[in-house]
């Protein structure tokens, strides 16, 4: 079992009503990994400068994930600045500096070829391609986007949405692409161009996902302490393609059971500032939150008795 990332290694800076962090550990791969790590081997390919903490690369490697494909150069590590108002599902971006993560191209490790679930994160899709035209015959593709490269680079995108299984996009994302307003009918023209599975992300109100013509919803977990949302995608896609990883397998029980899973994951990032939320995630945890979302949306598939009556009498 092992699952493969290709992503954003980055250095924070974020601003909350609830708080600041800066230059904290942060980046598509980071969020997936340490998310993933709590199911399965995660294989990382990245790019980070000479200025990038010790602490960071310690903090995974003691949760399992491989760093072969974790490409050091000189300079200074891909940076973010942003801030959140109140609408905690609204990141406002003050700065990125893309330093040495402009000029990344990613190279997969002959040992990372045969990855059976294979992430590619936020980032140009030109390099998504590449990875693809690097793995050999792995067994589920994800795909994550912003509208940053739907709008520049839609012709490359809509290659790479032709090419893997499974594309995990948010819901103003799905309807820019697709120019449709009802997230059902944009999810459903998104699959006519090849992806079998779409994973809606509606932040605070969850996900949805299509798998054919199965729809599945599940709310977003109940965390009464949010200060943070960076992250959250990443942490769910982790979650997600980690359970699957896990048990092998795509079968419509695990897809439900891994968008659970994400949403869980999620759950611990929103929590904290960076990363802290998810270095406090364990198994145990996770497990008992996973419970919990399996009591609050429970529904008797069998109709209670009043209203059975009221079919009875034709009301």
């Amino acid at each position: 079992m092992s699952s493969l990332v290709v992503g954003s290694v980055a250095l924070d800076t974020v601003e909350t009503p609830y708080g600041r962090a800066d230059d904290a550990l942060g980046g598509t791969a980071v969020y997936f990994s340490l998310a993933a790590s709590l199911f399965t081997a995660v294989q990382l390919v990245g790019v980070v400068g000479d200025d990038f903490p010790e602490s960071g690369i310690e903090l995974l490697r003691s949760r399992g994930v491989d760093l072969a494909g974790l490409q050091r150069r000189q300079g200074e590590t891909f940076r973010w600045v942003g801030e959140y108002h109140h609408d905690m599902n609204v990141a406002h971006t003050l700065d990125t500096r893309l330093n040495v993560f402009e000029t990344f191209h990613p190279t997969i490790p002959e040992s990372y070829r045969d990855a059976e679930f294979v992430f590619l994160g936020n980032i140009d899709p030109e390099l998504q391609l590449e990875v693809l035209r690097q793995v050999r015959q792995p067994k589920l593709t994800t795909l994550d986007t912003m509208n940053f490269w739907i709008e520049r680079k839609r012709d490359a995108l809509t290659e790479v949405i032709q090419r893997v299984d499974a594309v995990l996009i948010n819901d103003a994302e799905i309807r820019e692409y697709t120019g449709c307003y009802n997230v059902l009918k944009a999810a459903s023209q998104l699959q006519d161009a090849g992806p079998r599975y779409i994973i809606v992300k509606r932040g605070e109100y969850g996900a949805i996902l299509f798998a054919g013509d199965d729809i599945f919803l599940v709310p977003a977990f109940p965390t009464w302490d949010v200060r943070d949302t960076t992250g959250a995608g990443d942490s769910f896609a982790g979650g997600f393609l980690g359970y699957l990883d896990r048990c092998s397998s795509v079968n419509p029980p695990d897809l439900r059971a891994a968008v659970v899973y994400g949403t869980v994951l999620a759950s611990f990032t929103v929590e904290d500032f960076s990363v802290r939320g998810l270095e406090r995630a364990d198994s145990a945890g996770m497990h008992e939150r996973y419970g919990r979302m399996a009591a609050i949306t429970r529904v008797d598939a069998a109709a209670p008795t009043v209203q059975r009556d009221l079919v009875r009498e034709g009301v």
